[in-house]
């Protein structure tokens, strides 16, 4: 059993972390070094690696049908009772971002923050993040893709109970781009 699967194990099946249930750790490496996380009491009962995981799993589903192309995502954008909302930081969105788009930096979303930002929970909240859009280094650096911000600001609006949201899913060129953009940059 690798690691990944064991996470999503331990999320799915919180039983499975006993340490009666962990038993061939010697032959595999990353079982092993889990295995005393996965058996141990939580330090920090405001760390919730298991509900984290199985969050991010709901929320993986319901984003497979949340996901638009550029033209959806500018006619939605138009809309009203729409909100465009950047998670970058401060500072990138200074440079540029999504004309429209607010603010609220990923570190920042908190349920204060959401509550002031967002405060219907039914609302259509658009996001995109760096990985959105290319040509533009500086304002938009690229991430790994396993890392790009768009997961997980839909995994914690989706955890905060945020359910009407639309990812924009293509790579799109900043010179060919169709959306309008604003900023110092």
């Amino acid at each position: 059993m690798k690691l990944i699967p064991l996470l999503l194990s331990l999320a799915m099946f919180p039983a499975i972390g006993s340490a009666e249930t962990i038993t061939d750790t010697a032959s595999d490496p990353a079982l092993a070094a889990v295995e005393p996380a996965a058996s141990a009491e939580p330090t920090n009962p405001a760390i919730d690696m298991a509900g984290f995981l199985k969050v991010s799993m709901a929320a993986a589903e319901h984003r497979e049908t949340h996901r638009v192309s550029e033209e959806e995502f500018l006619r939605m954008s138009s809309e009203p009772g729409t909100i465009v909302l950047d998670a970058r930081s401060a500072e990138k969105y200074r440079l540029l971002h999504v004309k429209g788009a607010i603010n609220l930096s990923f570190p920042d979303i908190t349920i204060e923050s959401l509550k002031q930002a967002i405060p219907d929970k039914t609302t259509r909240v658009l996001i995109y993040c760096n990985n959105n859009f290319s040509g533009a280094e500086k304002p938009f650096p690229s991430k790994m893709p396993s890392a790009s911000l768009n997961l997980s600001t839909y995994v914690a609006l989706y955890n905060y109970g945020y359910e009407n949201v639309y990812e924009l899913g293509p790579l799109v060129d900043l010179k060919d781009s169709k959306l309008s953009f604003e900023g110092d940059e």
